[in-house]
């Protein structure tokens, strides 16, 4: 037996029924084989057994009346799993499918992630099995308030600095750091993805979004390809799909599909972007009722979904953005893609493809940017948003903007050279785990045995 399957084996004993974490830990260790037969100190090191447990796992419940006057009751987590390079550094989601084997696989994720961006941040995770949908403020700022209760005390500006994610967006921040600021008496970068007046950064909202787009423009350039004329699908609608569909614009390309959780849009001549921001982040409606105001736009219910994947990435165009959530995009979707003349896809979620999908992909030498490299572009302007705070700055748009592509273009170029180090030029998804996996275990190593 290998040493990577009895790694693997012995975790799914000792941390039964994670079935995403152990997606994103076999994702990670089968790429970095080569890796590891070349320098075997990182087996002698124990580096793959210290780097798949956390440091720390905080679990808590969280209490909270509704506004009937009844009291609830949800699970609340924070995965503080490598500090290798840096603060814990990780969104929070809230969504009713959180549990602790998504918020390890999350945080697995996010150590290598990190890595990739050159920043000094390690890898965290967090969140609860709550539901921002359907509630009124009253009851998300109690909820907040007493997550933040317990959160308080295991984070700080130089420890763990979470952010936003899933159901976690510039509302739900605001009433999270206005708890740490009474609770802790003091005003510091303890979260990012703040509001502009007390504390963000610009292009914070933007980052993710923009920055799978700029990894997609670099990725394309490199098989002298281009983003201008390109169609693309690009699965969700929340803040990553929406400033995603953005900069796709700004650039030249036409996206033509996105969804939410009830249905898909696709609409040929192009999503209009202005209408899905104000359905979105306005007046907070699904997808469906664009076709109020375009009769010649096409809508797809999800119980009308083939039942081996998604409609999204049935429909005919040039790239795909899976950007809602993990496992999305299944191996037949991954057909479909293919067959139509798809030439790239580009993470902007967290392990969206299935495995299969992802072998796939390789195997057919497509231009994929995994989502670790792809969608880094939001834990980036986190920590330029860090940096603000730490130095009592406020930097323009522009000159963030700039960073966040500087970031990008050194992401892929990292993931590229590695990968043509090790013999697959085209295998960005190798070469994205080994360059992170050795920023972390080389760190690891000069730490000692901690």
């Amino acid at each position: 037996m290998s040493y990577i399957k009895e790694t693997i084996d012995e975790l799914k004993r000792t941390s039964p029924a994670q079935t995403e974490f152990y997606q994103a830990v076999e994702d990670v260790l089968e790429s970095i084989e080569p890796l590891l037969e070349e320098r075997p100190l990182y087996r002698k090191q124990r580096i793959i057994e210290r780097l798949v447990e956390p440091e720390r796992q905080i679990m808590f419940r969280v209490p909270w009346m509704d506004d009937n006057g009844d009291i609830q009751v949800n699970k609340g987590y924070r995965i503080e799993f490598n500090s290798a390079l840096g603060p814990y550094k990780g969104g929070l989601r809230f969504h009713p499918s959180v549990n602790a084997g998504i918020i390890k696989f999350l945080g697995f994720e996010q150590i290598f992630k990190n890595a990739l961006t050159g920043l000094a941040i390690g890898g965290g995770k967090g969140g609860a099995n709550f539901d921002p949908k359907g509630k009124s403020d009253a009851e998300i700022m109690r909820f907040c308030q007493s997550f933040m209760s317990e959160l308080y005390r295991h984070i700080g500006a130089n420890t763990d600095v979470p952010a936003g994610d899933i159901g976690v967006g510039g509302r739900e921040i605001g009433f999270l750091f206005g708890q740490y600021k009474k609770l802790a008496n003091r005003f510091d970068g303890v979260l990012t993805g703040k509001s502009l007046l007390f504390g963000g950064s610009q292009v914070r909202k933007e980052a993710t979004g923009y920055g799978a787009v700029y990894f997609a423009k670099y990725m394309l350039e490199g098989k002298s390809e281009s983003l201008e004329g390109k169609t693309c699908l690009v699965s969700g609608s929340g803040n990553v799909t929406i400033y995603a569909m953005e900069k796709l614009y700004e650039l030249g390309a036409k996206p033509v599909a996105c969804s939410d959780s009830s249905g898909t849009l696709y609409h040929a001549k192009g999503i209009d972007l202005d209408l899905v921001k104000d359905l979105k982040e306005h007046r907070h409606e699904r997808l469906k009722a664009y076709l109020d105001t375009h009769s010649d736009a096409e809508y797809t219910a999800r119980d009308d979904y083939p039942s081996d994947g998604h409609t999204i990435w049935r429909y005919k165009a040039d790239l795909a953005f899976p950007c809602a959530t993990q496992n999305e995009l299944t191996e037949k979707d991954a057909e479909a893609l293919l067959s139509n003349g798809c030439i790239g896809v580009i993470e902007g979620a967290n392990m969206p493809s299935t495995q299969a999908a992802v072998d796939l992909f390789i195997a057919e030498k497509l231009a994929y940017g995994p989502g670790k490299a792809a969608n880094a572009g939001g834990v980036a302007t986190s920590q330029i948003e860090m940096a603000q705070n730490a130095g009592m700055e406020h930097w323009p748009f522009e000159k963030v903007d700039a960073r966040l592509q500087e970031i990008m273009h050194s992401i892929y170029t990292n993931a590229k050279t590695t990968a043509e180090e090790f013999g697959e030029p085209d295998n960005l998804v190798l070469g994205a785990n080994i360059a992170g996996f050795r920023r972390v275990a080389d760190a690891m190593i000069q730490q000692g045995v901690v």
